[in-house]
């Protein structure tokens, strides 16, 4: 894509399962389409591998985990820690101008906790100039449950995902090529 035209911010969001999947989906047809990508994720660990990692680095594009796993397995401190950590390897990524798409996965989760305080590690205010001031050229794409207000109304696109049945609710655990 040209530098000449404009990025867009997309935001998808809600209960259902899919959200990942549909930016996963974007770094696919952008890559195929001459593209660079980069995608991070808030929450998932590096500890464990997803099989659209695996594949992706097949493509040549990069996956980082940034997170520690989600927050009923780990400590206040420990999700905090890995917040401050993550979030200016995020920011200026999106902000070098480097990539055509930046895909902030579970950005919406990290910046919707409440169990504990994050806006000193993950200030909500830098978010919002990020997505405001983030070069021209440049696709954001930010995923996860409960997505701000704010970041919603500054979203070009906003797809909520709701769910209507699921597996899980068969007592169907997750399913290794559909979830991870």
């Amino acid at each position: 894509m040209g530098k000449d035209k404009k990025g867009l911010t997309l935001v998808y969001t809600g209960n259902g399962k899919g959200k990942t999947t549909a930016a996963l989906g974007i770094a696919l047809r952008s890559t195929g389409r001459g593209m660079k990508a980069k995608i991070y994720q808030f929450i998932k660990s590096p500890e464990r591998t997803y099989g659209e990692q695996i594949a992706l680095k097949k493509i040549g594009v990069e996956m980082v985990q940034l997170g520690i796993g989600f927050t009923w397995t780990k400590t206040p401190e420990e999700h905090r820690e890995a917040l401050k950590k993550a979030w200016p390897i995020a920011r200026d990524a999106v902000m070098s101008g480097e990539y055509d798409v930046v895909i902030l996965d579970e950005l919406n989760n990290a910046l919707s906790i409440d169990k504990f305080p994050i806006d000193d590690v993950l200030p909500k205010e830098e978010v919002l100039d990020m997505i405001r001031n983030k070069p021209e050229h440049v696709h954001l794409v930010i995923t996860g449950r409960n997505a701000l207000p704010e970041v919603q109304e500054l979203a070009d696109l906003v797809s909520v995902i709701e769910p209507e049945k699921h597996y899980y609710e068969e007592g169907v655990d997750a399913v290794k090529g559909l979830e991870f």
